[in-house]
């Protein structure tokens, strides 16, 4: 990517959204029976590349299973209303009738109450116990603390998810997570993120994470550009980590990092521009929040909502467009990208002459304006 003045002695480089490209069909197009979006990491194989965003709005224990039947990863959030309280849907129902001038205090409040070790264990054994992948999510800050109850439980797969991961934070009070010596220490994969450049995804790749997360989960309901200033435009970063996977390949002898694309990822046009762009799968939040059975009750918010300091984030109201699996695979009954997600990316495959989502990463983009 080509640098651009700012002024002097500041540079900057050009980077685009998904908004600002479009895939190119080829000269081949191909039956969509003939077209698999099937996606394995590690020793897991799913049906549909995509994994669920860790945000209590999105998954209960009962959505994490119904995702993981209907062919996707539910993760969930490990440091929510599901392993702060008992009887969480009274905590859910309480916040849907929140008014919008009182829902952030009130939030604060909710999410106040601590994290309880034994819900951990009760709520991925509830997972467990429907016989699908189980998955669960813990931000950098609280890994440490909770780790071991996660994997006492019986994860199968571990996310440590945050505004960004790094593998060299500094702090001069505390010790932080030393990633490379804590994912080598479990007996599980472990997907971690977001990062933005192909040096933050290469640190990330090898401290030996399973998978990376490009972006800093930012959707509808956060503010971090706002309040912090920071964004990633995710066409850029999608293929700049793509970019450094391929790296890693050839310096680890073969290693594959898989990559995936965590914000900016509301439809289903969005979901092929970042496979196109080289993602292996998507990490999506409202387009779930949107399914009839969602938790948050037709409400989305993510963790940055409810900081205790800083929030960055809102409670939004994305509404009901129809069940899960309408949403996931339709039949649909709106044109606006928001439903049967996964069978428009294989329409796009199908349309542009691709049989799978690797081959896919290699079709051709355009800049549009």
């Amino acid at each position: 990517m080509s640098d651009i003045e700012l002024g002097p002695g500041k540079r900057a480089r050009a980077a685009y959204s998904f908004d600002e490209i479009a895939i190119v069909p080829s000269r081949r197009t191909r039956d969509l029976e003939e077209v698999s979006i099937s996606w394995q990491i590690d020793a897991y194989k799913f049906e549909l590349p995509f994994i669920s965003a860790p945000m209590d709005s999105v998954v209960s224990p009962e959505t994490a299973i119904a995702i993981g039947e209907a062919g996707g990863l539910g993760v969930l959030n490990l440091e929510g209303i599901w392993t702060r309280y008992e009887d969480a849907q009274k905590q859910l129902s309480d916040m849907a009738k929140l008014s919008e001038d009182k829902a952030i205090r009130k939030m604060q409040e909710i999410y106040s109450a601590p994290i309880q070790p034994t819900l951990i264990k009760e709520r991925l054994a509830q997972i467990r116990a429907a016989g699908v992948t189980v998955a669960g999510a813990l931000s950098p800050q609280r890994t440490a603390e909770f780790h071991k109850a996660v994997i006492d439980a019986g994860v199968d797969i571990f996310v440590i998810r945050g505004t960004t991961v790094s593998a060299e934070h500094v702090s001069e009070k505390t010790a932080p997570l030393n990633l490379k010596k804590f994912i080598y220490e479990l007996d599980v994969p472990v997907i971690v993120g977001g990062c933005a450049t192909a040096q933050g995804a290469l640190h990330l790749m090898r401290s030996g994470a399973a998978g990376v997360l490009v972006g800093f989960g930012g959707g509808s309901a956060h503010t971090t550009k706002t309040v912090l200033g920071i964004s990633v435009p995710m066409a850029s970063a999608v293929a700049e980590v793509a970019s450094a996977r391929r790296d890693y390949l050839d310096e680890s002898g073969g290693r594959y990092v898989h990559v995936i694309a965590d914000g900016s990822v509301g439809s289903s046009g969005e979901i092929a521009k970042a496979v196109a762009c080289g993602a292996d799968a998507v990490m999506m939040g409202s387009p779930l929040a949107k399914a009839s059975e969602a938790p948050g009750k037709g409400w989305h918010w993510g963790l940055e909502a409810h900081h205790g300091q800083l929030p960055r984030g809102n409670r939004v109201q994305v509404g009901t467009v129809g069940t899960l699996n309408e949403v996931l695979t339709g039949p649909s009954n709106t044109s606006d990208g928001s439903m049967n997600l996964f069978g428009a990316l294989r329409k796009s495959m199908a349309t542009c002459g691709y049989s799978d989502l690797k081959e896919f990463q290699r079709v051709e983009v355009v800049i549009q304006p």
